[in-house]
C-alpha cells in the first residue's frame, strides 16, 4: 500500500476503494465530489462534463433543483412505511406514471433488475393464469446480447460470459434468438411462449440500433400467438432516445414496460412496470412485494422527476442536440472509427476490432470529459438531457481533439 500522505484525495479515495471494496467494477481513475447539471467536480476542484449520466439515471441532470426541493420536503415528513400501510404519495406517483405511459397499472420497485424480475414473474404468473400454460412449463423468449440486471435468474439468459460464467446452475425457462430478427421469433415461439423480453435499442450491448420496423413486426407476432411483448425501457425510456420511450419511434404499445434509472431523477432508486389491468392484475395480495417499492421519498422524487422531465421538454431537445451530435461525430476524421449510431442522447462511437477504448476513455478524462467503453472498442456519449447548445460544442471539441490524436 502506498504512504498516503503523499496522495491526493482523489488518489486516497481511490485506493480505499480497492482495498476495502469488492473489486466488481473497473472505473475511470476520477473521483466525483460534486455535481450540478450536466458538470462533475473531483475532490481538486478539477471540472469534467458527464456523458454517461449514469448509464441514463440522471436524465434530468445533476441535482436538478425540483427534484432535490422534494426530496428535502418529503424527508421532512415520512421516508418510508412498508407496504404494511398505505402512504400519501405513492397513489399519486404512480396515477402520474400511468398517465405519462399510458397504461392502466403500475408495481412499483427500487432498481431496474427488480423491475425485469418483476416483469418475469407477472408473465409467468399471466401464462398460467391467463393462457392456461401448465405451472412449470412457460417460456420466455430473450435475445442476444441482452442486458436486463445482474439477479441470478436474469444472468442465466445473458449471452455475456462475464454476467454468466461460474453462476450456474442457471434458471430454466428461457430462449435466447438473435437481436433484430423477427423472424427468429416467430420460430422460436411454442404453445408454451409466455413473453418475449427485449430492449427497444441495446444499451450495454453498445447503442445496438435495430431496423425500422423490427418492433412493429415483434408486436404482431406477439399479438397473433398471444404472447406478452415487453419493452425494457430501463436504459431507453423517460426521454432519453429522442422520445418518451424507445419503442415510441415506431409507435409501437408493448404489453408492458420495464421502467427505472431516470425514473429516479438521479436522486433516488425508483423503478416499476406498467401494463394494463387484465396483465398486472394476475397479481394478489402476497403473491409478490418490495419492503421499498413505493416509499413515499421515492414517490415524490419519482413524480418531480416526471414533471421535469415534461415541463422542460426533454424528450424534443434529446432528439434535437443528438441528432447535432452524430452528424458532428461522423464529421471527425479518425479512420479507425467505423461507425457512428444511437437516437437521440444514447449513442456510440464504434471503432475497428481490436480497438481497445480505456485509453481513450482516459484521455477524455485527462482534458475533462467522462465517458466510458463497452465491448472493448465502442464508447458511449450519453450526457443529460438538460445539456445546451454551447456545453455540447464544448464536448464535441474534447471529443474531436482526442480522437484525431489517436
Amino acid at each position: 500500500m502506498a504512504d498516503t500522505n503523499t496522495l491526493s484525495s482523489s488518489a486516497r479515495i481511490i485506493e480505499k476503494d480497492e482495498t476495502v471494496g469488492a473489486h466488481n467494477y473497473h472505473p475511470l481513475p476520477v473521483v466525483i465530489a460534486k455535481a450540478e447539471g450536466v458538470w462533475v467536480w473531483d475532490p481538486e476542484d478539477r471540472k469534467y462534463m458527464d456523458f454517461l449520466s449514469a448509464y441514463s439515471a440522471v436524465n434530468q441532470g445533476h441535482r436538478h433543483p425540483k427534484i432535490i426541493q422534494a426530496l428535502k420536503d418529503q424527508a421532512d415528513r415520512v421516508t418510508l412505511t412498508s407496504r404494511a400501510f398505505h402512504n400519501d404519495q405513492m397513489g399519486e406517483f404512480l396515477e402520474k406514471l400511468c398517465r405519462y405511459t399510458g397504461f392502466e397499472m403500475a408495481l412499483p420497485m427500487n432498481t431496474g433488475a427488480e423491475a425485469c424480475e418483476t416483469a418475469i414473474k407477472m408473465s409467468r404468473m399471466w401464462g398460467s393464469k391467463v393462457k392456461g400454460v401448465p405451472n412449470g412449463q412457460q417460456e420466455i423468449i430473450a435475445v442476444e446480447e441482452n442486458f436486463h440486471g445482474r439477479t441470478t435468474t436474469i444472468i442465466s439468459f445473458s449471452t455475456d460470459p462475464d454476467a454468466k460464467e461460474h453462476y450456474g446452475p442457471y434458471t430454466p425457462g428461457f430462449k435466447v434468438i438473435p437481436y433484430n430478427d423477427a423472424d427468429a421469433l416467430e420460430k422460436a415461439i411454442t404453445k408454451n411462449t409466455v413473453a418475449f423480453l427485449v430492449e427497444p435499442i441495446q444499451g450495454e450491448a453498445g447503442v445496438c440500433v435495430p431496423d425500422d420496423g423490427y418492433l412493429t413486426k415483434v408486436r404482431e407476432i406477439c399479438t397473433k400467438h398471444k404472447v406478452l411483448m415487453i419493452a425494457d425501457e430501463v436504459q431507453t425510456g423517460f426521454c432519453r432516445t429522442g422520445k418518451k420511450f424507445a419503442v415510441d419511434h415506431e409507435g409501437v404499445r408493448p404489453d408492458a414496460m420495464c421502467l427505472g434509472k431516470a425514473l429516479g431523477g438521479g436522486v433516488f432508486p425508483v423503478s416499476a412496470v406498467v401494463a394494463d389491468k387484465d396483465v398486472l392484475g394476475v397479481f394478489t395480495p402476497g403473491t409478490h412485494g418490495s419492503t421499498f417499492g413505493g416509499n413515499p421519498l421515492g414517490a415524490a422524487v419519482a413524480s418531480a422527476a416526471l414533471d421535469v422531465l415534461e415541463d422542460e421538454k426533454l424528450a424534443d431537445r434529446a432528439a434535437e442536440h443528438g441528432e447535432y451530435l452524430r452528424e458532428e461525430l461522423r464529421k471527425i476524421d479518425q479512420p479507425k472509427i467505423v461507425q457512428v449510431r444511437g437516437r437521440g442522447l444514447l449513442n456510440a462511437v464504434v471503432f475497428e476490432d481490436g480497438f481497445e477504448a480505456w485509453e481513450t476513455c482516459v484521455a477524455l478524462k485527462e482534458k475533462g470529459l467522462l465517458a466510458k467503453q463497452t465491448h472493448g472498442n465502442i464508447i458511449r456519449f450519453a450526457p443529460p438531457l438538460v445539456i445546451t447548445k454551447e456545453e455540447l460544442d464544448h464536448a464535441i471539441a474534447i471529443i474531436r481533439s482526442v480522437f484525431e490524436a489517436i
